[in-house]
């Protein structure tokens, strides 16, 4: 009999799939230790992993510091890596894939995480901090200077350039991790910032606002108005409600297609083409995910490309890797997310990869951190629509307790496909009912069965269960595990609803 489970994942034209030519949902989330005092390394054991697969994920994206990787120029951390190693192999031990992130934010370990201070190009200029991390993109010379010599492929003290270094440090990561079957790919690098050019962001969405303002209230707001509106968190949110409309979100979010296009085009994709080349001397196999600029993560249209072989032809082995991010996500306002700008997000994102063809993974989301009852609302609208497009992703980000934060329950443990013999229609949890359905299309050439994933199989009808001759895959000590339906290359429908 073949078995059931999945052992490896590729990407097969928009969609991933598994050995067995099963279209694959991955549904996972983000591990991350951003501290130096940790070695960088997230704070879980190897029981944690076995929660993981207890609560369905099936995936994590790994965070990887360069400044972890590679403190000193040309000298590879084995005590680093080989903590990344045994995180890498209590995952396999529970069926959990992985997906290694080289991450960064502002840049820098100097300023946050990401590049180690050799790498570090600032050029002694100043560094500036606002009320919420992310400021610091727009006002800080500093960071915005590394990330122009990074660009420019500046030479480091050895005289190499940044990013030969970042791509030798990427071929050296992808030739260790080749042959572990459970890491599927590698995410090249994390929200992409275009550097000092987006000093023209700033002035672009203030013009495009109020343009908006004077078309729906007839008062012409002065630029110093407008820069006290976005200054100020209480102004900025009151500012955002008026843009609770997802055309009106668009025509000012958009106004940053100009730059953020630019960019991905002279910068980021023949940044992206010469990392998957050093990768592709060593791998040819498994996947490279491409991020959009970080701008890409609040819904601005991405112009990246599928990357190429060393032969000239299309990389088949890519996937989207977008974020998406109302604006209120890390300020006070987050509870108060508004759901058309999510839709509107989401939507840009699926567009996106239509024109790409590219399986979509969403590398974050979320970010409700400690969050109560007040963004259950905000993380069920979100998962549904996630659900609505099929997307894979990983929810930003594992903290201690977050099993028992009410969204967690009643959004990310949920049921879902994970392994679907045929094409994925559609699918959907509702948790005010209880209720689960899911359409797709077998292929009859395939005898695998399809997989799904339920939190808690004693709720399921054993009648319901007889009729799609249904079986069990339980997780150790637990109540959660799988349900294998058997093919018939037929049209399938499920409804269940779930005690």
């Amino acid at each position: 009999m073949e078995d059931p489970l999945v052992r490896s994942i590729q990407v097969d034209g928009d969609r991933f799939v598994d050995h067995a030519g099963r279209e694959i949902i991955l549904s996972g989330i983000n591990l991350v230790n951003k501290s130096p005092k940790d070695n960088y390394m997230p704070l879980v054991d190897k029981d944690f992993y076995k929660r993981l697969q207890e609560w369905g994920m099936n995936s994590i994206r790994l965070v990887v510091i360069w400044d972890g990787v590679e403190p000193e120029m040309d000298q590879f951390d084995e005590k680093y890596l080989k903590e990344l190693d045994k995180h890498i192999k209590w995952a396999a031990e529970y069926g959990v894939f992985v997906i290694l992130d080289m991450h960064q934010d502002l840049f820098s370990a100097k300023y946050s995480d990401g590049a180690p201070r050799w790498a570090t190009l600032d050029e002694g200029l100043e560094h500036y901090k606002g009320e919420v991390w992310s400021d610091s993109y727009l006002i800080s010379p500093a960071v915005q200077g590394a990330f122009d010599n990074f660009w420019q492929n500046k030479p480091a003290a050895d005289g190499k350039g940044l990013q030969d270094h970042y791509a030798e440090m990427w071929k050296m990561l992808a030739e260790r991790y080749k042959n572990q079957s459970n890491v599927i790919g590698y995410d090249l690098m994390n929200e992409p910032f275009p550097g000092s050019i987006a000093q023209q962001a700033m002035p672009a969405l203030l013009t495009a606002y109020g343009e908006l303002h004077a078309k729906k209230t007839g008062i012409i707001l002065g630029e110093e108005e407008l820069m006290g509106i976005w200054s100020e968190p209480s102004s900025r949110n009151e500012a955002l409600q008026k843009l609770d409309n997802a055309a009106d979100f668009g025509s000012v979010i958009q106004a940053l297609s100009p730059l953020t296009s630019a960019f991905e085009k002279e910068r980021l994709q023949p940044f992206y083409q010469k990392v998957a080349q050093a990768i592709r001397e060593v791998d040819e196999q498994k996947i490279i995910f491409l991020e959009h600029t970080y701008f890409g993560n609040m819904g601005v249209a991405s112009s990246i490309q599928r990357t190429t072989l060393p032969n000239g032809k299309p990389d088949p082995q890519v996937a989207y890797a977008p974020h998406a991010y109302d604006l209120v996500v890390d300020t006070e306002f987050s509870s108060e997310t508004s759901s058309s700008r999510v839709d509107y997000i989401l939507q840009v994102i699926s567009e996106t990869a239509k024109k790409l063809q590219m399986p979509v993974w969403l590398g974050e989301w979320g970010a409700y951190y400690g969050g109560g009852n007040n963004m259950v609302p905000v993380a069920q609208h979100a998962i549904t629509q996630i659900e609505k497009y099929n997307f894979s992703h990983a929810y930003w980000s594992y903290e201690n307790g977050l099993e028992n934060r009410p969204y967690f329950l009643q959004s990310l443990q949920r049921p879902y496909p994970f392994a679907i013999n045929g094409e994925l229609k559609n699918y959907h949890w509702k948790p005010d009912t209880n209720e689960f359905e899911m359409t797709w299309q077998e292929n009859p050439s395939l005898k695998a069965s399809t997989l799904i994933f339920f939190p808690d199989l004693s709720g399921l009808s054993e009648e319901e269960l007889k009729v799609v001759n249904g079986k069990l895959i339980t997780h150790e000590n637990s109540n959660s595990g799988w349900v294998e339906i058997p093919a018939n290359g037929k049209l399938r429908k499920i409804t269940w609803q779930l005690d």
